[in-house]
């Protein structure tokens, strides 16, 4: 069994994930723990006053969400009852047995799993400490239950080998087990691509919803260089548990990584020139982003633009899809850095007014409006011949007063 825990700030955003999964019958409430009715009998207010009234007893407290999942083994039969027991047995492990709390088995991944619902607020307002709450409390309880009801241990599920011939296609969260899926996609992609950092790495698993993550800088995660991988959704969210790298078949871990980056380093270089020159050719006229990114697909080159909340453009990465070879713009020259496309290229919401003009363009209009001006000389010659002439009279005339 594998124990994750979340915390957060959003009871209602914690409690409307499952509930939606419900709506699309992906999910089951199975158990209401500290609740007066019958679970089948709770409203959807019924489920959330019963929490936030606990968490508004402490309000100097933000982080009063506590969203836990509960991980089984694919092919392990856990009915209803014995779920139940397994979730009450775990929770009073972790210290939370007093606390009310939701459990919902969720279907919609390949290996069976329940998330529970709960907050660290306690009925007098103090707040139950999240510190070190799943390194410790969670993994003792974790081995317990493990023995208790004969589940695999995490430390002895088999690592599935990828399957070389399946064809690779983007990953659907539910769809197959997420090991399964996660091993067969970086399998390819790892073979395949030569990219030299992980947001390289991350911009071709993009193509597969998968995302590579090292937590946030001031994790523990980050500083012993851990790694995970995420299925994302069609919006880019991650989606379900990550799975860590040193649990896949062939141990894509950062150290793994990093070696191959350096490999690919030198992979790749034949390749840089010929997209330099498509680059080139691309931007020689004015566009919107979306239209520099469209010419760029047809010309077997995927450009992924990274935009901060403003809409500017803080990264970008193209992947040589005919050669496999992945480069950041910096990586190609200063002109295809993100500075430099973010000043050049128009946002996607401007069209622009004066459309490009080549200089076959230019050339042939002025041929145009020369011709234009020798129909006019032609059209208009006598009336200029009448006009000098009456000119040259008046002129005479003005002579012939002042003598």
């Amino acid at each position: 069994m594998v124990a994750k825990i979340k915390s957060g700030k959003s009871l209602m955003g914690a409690l409307n994930y499952n509930e939606n999964k419900v709506k699309q019958h992906k999910a089951e409430l199975i158990d209401a723990a500290g609740y007066i009715k019958d679970p089948a009998d709770l409203s959807f207010y019924d489920k959330l006053l019963r929490l936030t009234d606990l968490a508004e007893r402490n309000e100097r407290t933000k982080t009063n969400t506590v969203h836990i999942s509960l991980n089984f083994a694919n092919g392990e039969a856990l009915p209803a009852g014995k779920l139940q027991a397994i979730a009450r047995d775990y929770m009073q492990g972790i210290g939370f047995e007093n606390q009310p709390y939701l459990v919902y088995r969720h279907m919609d991944a390949g290996h069976p799993h329940c998330h529970i619902v709960t907050t660290n607020i306690k009925s007098d307002g103090h707040r139950i400490s999240l510190h070190y709450l799943g390194q410790n409390e969670s993994e003792k309880t974790r081995r317990a239950i493990e023995v208790k009801y004969e589940l695999i241990r995490a430390e002895e599920q088999a690592k599935p080998k990828p399957d070389l011939k399946a064809d690779v296609s983007a990953a659907e969260y539910g769809k197959t087990e997420t090991k399964r899926t996660i091993t067969n996609i970086l399998a390819y992609v790892l073979r395949a691509y030569k990219f030299t950092s992980v947001p390289e790495l991350n911009a071709v698993l993009g193509q597969y919803n998968i995302q590579a993550g090292r937590g946030s800088k001031d994790s523990r995660m980050y500083a012993h260089a851990g790694l995970v991988y995420w299925i994302l959704d069609k919006q880019g969210n991650k989606i379900g548990v990550p799975v860590k790298a040193s649990t896949i078949y062939g141990k894509p871990t950062l150290k793994t990584l990093e070696e191959k980056f350096r490999l690919n380093a030198q992979l790749r270089k034949p390749f840089k020139d010929d997209l330099i020159k498509i680059l080139a050719t691309t931007l020689t006229k004015p566009l919107i982003q979306r239209d520099f990114q469209k010419a760029l697909r047809e010309q077997g080159v995927q450009c992924i633009l990274r935009k901060n909340e403003e809409g500017r453009i803080y990264g970008v990465t193209f992947i040589d899809q005919k050669n496999k070879a992945v480069f950041n713009g910096s990586d190609l020259g200063k002109a295809y850095s993100a500075n430099q496309l973010s000043a050049l290229l128009l946002p996607d919401s401007v069209k622009p007014k004066f459309p490009y003009q080549h200089e076959a363009q230019q050339s042939n209009e002025s041929s145009q409006t020369s011709a234009g001006d020798e129909l006019i000389d032609v059209l208009f010659a006598a009336e200029r011949e009448d006009l000098a002439a009456l000119n040259k009279f008046k002129r005479k005339k003005r002579k012939g007063l002042n003598l």
